[in-house]
């Protein structure tokens, strides 16, 4: 639905700021370059739904229900869906970088609050890209058989964060343009996994028996073993809410934004439900939970003269690379759009005037990338995908169900556009099944997720006091 706000006098509510600070007058900074038409957008949004959660999680979701594994990404996907629908009335009722925070920003005017999502929804795209990284490097020494030692890992790890650092600095065209590459392959390693799983199911091959089993642990229900592997798949789907960070670098994005951010997660649905069937119908549910690469596992299965293992590291190595580049991007689109909005302080809205991108944002973020890709790096236990991907998800839906509550809330703030409007149950519906997946006794997560989430956002909040003691020594030296 689309809705033609009124902006009227009753209407105008005062954009809050973050600190009542006499700023400093700067040269007015340039504007974003638009150049994400229909075509590109949809690629940076499946690129970054399509990542490397399917490689690595069909196993780990299995384990949950069994051969049913497809259930739980098909819920995963219901559920982003309904938040979709959220952003989109949002990003083009305010086409403006930022995303989530800016939103919270906008409804509830809660400088903590808003400083909170803001960290979050910064901190699991630098830290998903930081993992990504490393894996990169990881796959890059099997690739071509270099003996893994960790500061060989490290070094590497810490030279193509700056490559994604240099192309995104160059500009917002090579970055996209770069990811359409990335996503190319990243898809053609799903679809070969599909393919050939295909062929030989088509043979006989396959245990349709299987892939209807539920199979849960002996600790649970089967609703509880559900809840458990949609919030773990859900980590899968996530992706599509970096896109709205990319609303100023967007052409027309009132217009074109619904209807590729619903293809794209249509399309990676598909994709995902194909692959966890094929997976589950080929290879032996036992099997499948002990493999740390059940894609793998499967194509042998279907094919066990299939050169994989010799191409697998230098698929997931493009999958890992568009990852680390899309989340970029996302974390310095998301801190220029909420210092533009005086939420954060004004340095991070520098813009290049030739290049046109948030130089200042995209540096910040890589600094902190860095210190996180050291951190791995040096940690010998390390953490396991599921731990940081269920992290990750309970982050972002965390996020999620505050979108739905300020797309409500921000129905008494006309525009003077048209923009798309969602049904008002949708966003009801996306608070309930959003906090259902996020509670522990709902979702069944383990308790190491919601530590690592606490220790996050610890850091937050003292980032937090540390920004407001600054702005107020800087308010008494200016009065």
């Amino acid at each position: 639905m689309w809705s033609a706000g009124v902006r009227g006098k009753g209407y105008m509510m005062s954009e809050p700021s973050w600190t009542q600070v006499v700023k400093t007058v700067e040269p007015e900074q340039p504007e974003l370059k638009r150049v994400l038409g229909p075509g590109l957008l949809l690629l940076f949004i499946v690129g970054d739904i399509l990542g490397t959660g399917i490689y690595a999680l069909t196993g780990q979701v299995a384990a949950e229900v069994g051969g049913a594994a497809w259930l739980p990404f098909l819920l995963a996907f219901a559920v982003a869906t309904v938040t979709a629908f959220s952003y989109l009335e949002l990003v083009t009722k305010y086409p403006q970088a930022a995303g989530a925070a800016l939103y919270t920003h906008k409804a509830f005017g809660i400088h903590f609050f808003t400083f909170i999502v803001c960290f979050i929804v910064m901190t699991s795209g630098i830290t998903s890209a930081s993992t990504a990284s490393r894996a990169f490097a990881a796959n890059l020494l099997v690739a071509f058989h270099i003996p893994d030692e960790t500061v060989t890992t490290m070094l590497i790890a810490l030279a193509f964060i700056v490559l994604i650092m240099l192309v995104n600095l160059r500009g917002v065209a090579e970055s996209v343009w770069l990811n359409v590459v990335l996503t190319l392959v990243e898809l053609s390693g799903l679809l070969l996994v599909i393919f050939i799983g295909m062929w030989a199911i088509s043979g006989g091959a396959a245990d349709w028996s299987q892939v209807v089993a539920f199979e849960t642990p002996e600790d649970k229900s089967v609703l509880l073993a559900v809840s458990t592997a949609t919030s773990l798949a859900f980590f899968a789907m996530v992706g599509f809410e970096d896109s709205v960070n990319m609303a100023e670098e967007t052409k027309e994005p009132s217009r074109i934004f619904p209807k590729m951010m619903l293809s794209g997660l249509a399309i990676a649905a598909v994709i995902y439900v194909l692959v966890s069937i094929t997976v589950v119908a080929l290879v032996p549910i036992g099997e499948l939970v002990g493999s740390e690469t059940p894609l793998v596992t499967a194509v042998e299965a279907a094919a066990p003269g299939f050169p994989i293992n010799d191409l697998l590291p230098f698929i997931s190595m493009f999958a890992v690379a568009n990852t680390a580049l899309i989340n970029m991007m996302m974390a310095s689109r998301l801190l220029y759009g909420m210092s533009r909005q005086n939420v954060l302080p004004p340095f991070l809205a520098k813009v290049a005037p030739k290049r046109r991108t948030p130089w200042a944002a995209i540096l910040f973020t890589t600094v902190l990338a860095v210190g996180l890709i050291a951190y791995v790096s040096l940690d010998a236990e390390g953490s396991t995908v599921a731990l940081l991907g269920g992290t990750t998800s309970l982050l972002l839906l965390t996020v999620f169900a505050v979108v739905n509550v300020a797309v409500l809330v921000l129905r008494r703030q006309p525009v003077d556009h048209k923009h798309f409007r969602t049904p008002t149950t949708l966003p009801v519906i996306g608070v309930i099944t959003c906090l259902f997946l996020v509670f522990p006794w709902t979702s069944g997560r383990p308790a190491g997720q919601y530590g690592i989430a606490l220790v996050l956002l610890a850091i937050g909040i003292v980032l937090w006091i540390a920004e407001r003691v600054y702005t107020a020594s800087r308010r008494r030296r200016v009065s």
